[in-house]
């Protein structure tokens, strides 16, 4: 799937997105927000941000940045921010595949119905695992492929769409946390039928402590 065919896709579905998609992946945002946990001053991230629909959601003792890559999109969450007079919250736009935040910029990132939709679904996790602190908590909302033989027909199919539909039908849960190395923390089936999967993650930088621990035995040596 290419970027300006998401982009395309998404122009497109900017003037009615909340009101088709809004009800019908609602339960998975809710569910995400019930699972985080906020503290005072906390730095949030939400990943693919689109119309702003879960804007309202964030405690205003915390600071909230989204970012997408459609500005038709981003213009519809800025007029939500207005009108709820959500003063905590910022957005812009960005491909979340090249993240210009620094390192260990947030407490937490909300990626909700996104890491199907990106070109490179490894990349976007490389960043968010890079932007989030050390042990700071990744929250993900998707569709994974089904394990049944007539959904799994039927997800191919749609898979032979997914530039004009915007997003990977048949997209594997287990091959993308081993891909990412994912630190599950808790898993929970969402939305009808259970089709979307909500994930706690914990950003544990290995290499980042792997080479703590090194430099520490190198002092000790020295």
């Amino acid at each position: 799937m290419k970027l300006d065919a998401v982009k395309k896709v998404y122009k497109r579905y900017a003037p009615y997105y909340d009101t088709v998609f809004g009800k019908i992946l609602d339960h998975g945002r809710q569910e995400m927000l019930k699972t985080m946990s906020f503290e005072k001053g906390d730095k949030i991230l939400e990943v693919g941000v689109g119309t702003g629909i879960s804007l309202t959601n964030y405690p205003t003792h915390t600071s909230v940045v989204g970012i997408d890559i459609s500005p038709e999109m981003l213009q519809k969450a800025q007029e939500r921010i207005a009108d709820q007079q959500l003063g905590h919250v910022t957005v812009q736009v960005m491909d979340a595949q090249f993240m210009s935040f620094p390192d260990n910029s947030f407490d937490q990132l909300a990626i909700m119905y996104v890491v199907s939709v990106v070109p490179n679904p490894k990349k976007l996790m490389d960043e968010a695992k890079r932007v989030c602190k050390q042990n700071g908590s990744i929250y993900i909302v998707n569709h994974f492929g089904a394990q049944n033989r007539v959904m799994k027909f039927i997800e191919s199919k749609l898979d032979k769409m997914a530039d004009k539909l915007g997003f990977q039908a048949a997209f594997s849960l287990p091959k993308f946390i081993e891909e990412n190395q994912l630190e599950i923390i808790s898993k929970k089936a969402v939305n009808l039928l259970g089709y979307w999967t909500l994930l706690k993650v914990q950003n544990v930088k290995k290499l980042e402590a792997e080479t703590s621990r090194t430099n520490a035995r190198n002092k000790t040596v020295n």
